[in-house]
């Protein structure tokens, strides 16, 4: 990346933006950091970033680490940062919507009819009875298994039926 011609106030702007990225990948769990196949330099900077307390030792590891950061493209460390969180995004969203639809099928009788013909192909027999068996459970006070069997059922069934995989690590 070249600087020429860009006022000051811009290149200070991109460092700035790149010392941020470094920040953001500090906090990206040790599985995700060597997804990114970053430099050994950086991953080691950002390794001694994790272990700092004092403040101004935060600041110049911050700094050093923006000054690594424009010796790498960051267009594809965003790109990849961008996909993880819409990742998450949707695995939050499929969270509140099984839950929703769990809530639905324990309250309602006619649930079970409304979620298998809005998402066709969905084992209906296999959430049947598990829906009987939580009810089951709740009215006499029994722990409840089937109501976590039941939301993990959907949760598979729910992510199948968007095409996706569910997610293993989140249950």
């Amino acid at each position: 990346m070249t600087n020429l011609g860009l006022s000051k106030t811009r290149r200070k702007r991109q460092m700035h933006e790149l010392q941020a990225l470094g920040v953001e990948l500090s906090r990206l769990p040790p599985g995700r950091l060597a997804a990114l196949d970053l430099p050994e330099a950086l991953v080691e900077a950002i390794e001694t970033l994790r272990r700092l307390r004092a403040h101004e030792a935060i600041r110049r590891q911050m700094q050093y680490i923006g000054r690594l950061m424009r010796q790498v493209d960051a267009e594809p460390i965003r790109a990849r940062l961008a996909a993880w969180r819409n990742e998450a995004a949707w695995e939050t969203a499929l969270h509140h919507q099984v839950e929703a639809w769990r809530d639905a099928l324990l309250a309602d009788e006619a649930a079970l009819s409304r979620l298998a013909a809005s998402h066709p192909g969905i084992d209906v027999q296999a959430l049947h009875t598990l829906i009987r068996n939580a009810r089951r459970e709740a009215r006499e006070g029994k722990p409840p298994r089937s109501a976590r069997a039941l939301f993990r059922t959907l949760r598979e069934q729910l992510a199948l039926a968007a095409g996706k995989d569910a997610p293993m690590d989140t249950l």
